[in-house]
Order: C-alpha cells, then sequence, then structure tokens
C-alpha cells in the first residue's frame, strides 16, 4: 500500500533555498528551472520547484488559469518520477477540470492529460481504471488529429501497454501494429519511436509463442540498434 508523503517541519536547508528562489523568480523562470530538475533526476528538487510555481501561477493569475494547470502537470510528473503516485493523481485531475472547464472535451491539453492520468493507473496497477483513459484521449486526439498522428500513436502505445499488463495479447499486438506503422511513416523507420514499437511488438509475439512472426521485426530492431551505436 502506498503511504502518502507530507513534508516535515523540519526542511533541509537546500530545499528550503529552492522555494526562496522559487518565490523570487518569475513563473516561466520557475518551470524551466523545474524542468531542468527533471531532466537531471533530480526529482524531490523538481516536485518543490513545481510546487511554488502552481502557488505563484495561482496568485498571479488566478486560480483556474492554464497556468496553474501547466505547473500542477508539471508536478505530478515530479511526483510519478519518485513513485509517489497517491499524490499525483489529484494533481493530474485538478488540472484536468482546469482545462475542461476552459476548453471542454476535445482540446490537446485534456487529451495529454488523460494520457498522462491512464499512464499513471497503468504504473500504479490499475489496469481497468487506465484503460477508460487511455481510450477517452485516443479518441479525441483521432478527432483532432486524424487517426494517423505521432500522438495517436503515443496513446495506441500506452494503451498496448495495459493490455499486455492483464495479459491480452492479441488486443496489445494489434494496437503495437498501429503504433508502428504510424511512427514509420510519420517519423522514418530508424526513429526512437519506431525502436520502441518493434521492441514491444517483438515482445508480444514471443510471448504469444509467434516466433516466425517476431524473427523479421527482431532483425530489424537489431539494425537499427546497431545503427545507432
Amino acid at each position: 500500500m502506498i503511504r502518502r508523503f507530507s513534508i516535515s517541519a523540519c526542511i533541509p536547508a537546500l530545499v528550503m533555498a529552492v522555494m526562496i528562489s522559487c518565490e523570487q523568480q518569475t513563473w516561466e523562470s520557475a518551470m524551466a528551472a523545474g524542468q531542468r530538475a527533471l531532466q537531471k533526476g533530480d526529482y524531490p528538487e523538481a516536485e518543490h520547484i513545481f510546487a511554488a510555481a502552481v502557488k505563484k501561477a495561482e496568485s498571479q493569475y488566478g486560480p483556474i488559469d492554464r497556468h496553474v494547470a501547466v505547473a500542477l502537470s508539471s508536478e505530478a510528473q515530479a511526483f510519478t518520477a519518485q513513485g509517489k503516485y497517491v499524490e499525483a493523481e489529484p494533481a493530474y485531475l485538478q488540472a484536468l477540470k482546469i482545462y475542461q472547464d476552459a476548453h471542454g472535451e476535445n482540446h490537446v491539453d485534456v487529451a495529454a492529460t488523460l494520457n498522462n492520468l491512464g499512464v499513471l493507473h497503468r504504473m500504479h496497477g490499475q489496469y481497468t481504471e487506465a484503460e477508460p483513459l487511455l481510450m477517452r484521449a485516443l479518441a479525441i486526439k483521432e478527432r483532432l488529429h486524424g487517426p494517423d498522428h505521432p500522438d495517436v500513436a503515443l496513446t495506441l502505445h500506452n494503451l498496448g501497454l495495459v493490455y499486455v499488463s492483464q495479459g491480452v495479447l492479441e488486443k496489445a499486438e494489434l494496437l503495437y501494429r498501429r503504433a508502428l506503422t504510424i511512427r514509420e511513416k510519420a517519423l522514418g523507420e530508424t526513429h526512437r519511436d519506431v525502436e520502441k514499437s518493434l521492441g514491444e511488438l517483438v515482445s508480444v509475439l514471443q510471448k504469444l509463442h509467434r516466433d516466425a512472426d517476431a524473427a523479421p521485426l527482431e532483425k530489424r530492431l537489431s539494425a537499427i540498434k546497431q545503427q545507432r551505436s
């Protein structure tokens, strides 16, 4: 069972310095600093920076402004990177409500947040909650971008991961094949996302004991990796 985390009254000096620094920054510079911390893998620092960015956005723009939602989503990413799934969910849900109230259901920010919520539930092992969120994200993306957009492929891939976790391998195969086709056409046959799709598809086919089908894809995957090395 995942326990909720709280900040002790005795906050380390480094964390306090980060929070004071964030208070002196603009929202934009705080967000940039948080992203740098994420990229460095310093997730606790990113969490505190984004929390300060949320407060700054609420104070400067109001509690239902898009700036708040963007900061909340980034804070949720920092929570997720630390395995703090319980803390990440309400941040994503608050961001989702802001986006929905501002734009309605059919908007890229709504789709992205639904996708991230679905991924969060999958990582938490909550597959029945993850599936409908990803299905909603997929439907919105298809309406907005058409069926052959790389962002559609991303959610197809994430939905495939849910089905693999549930043992529904035939469904996962169909989604991985469609994601692979989209990525090959849109990104080129040696793109990292194509490599990722090939890897997941090979894994599913091997689990289905279809080694003859997996072999040529595995050969392609090996060639891409060798080309990149």
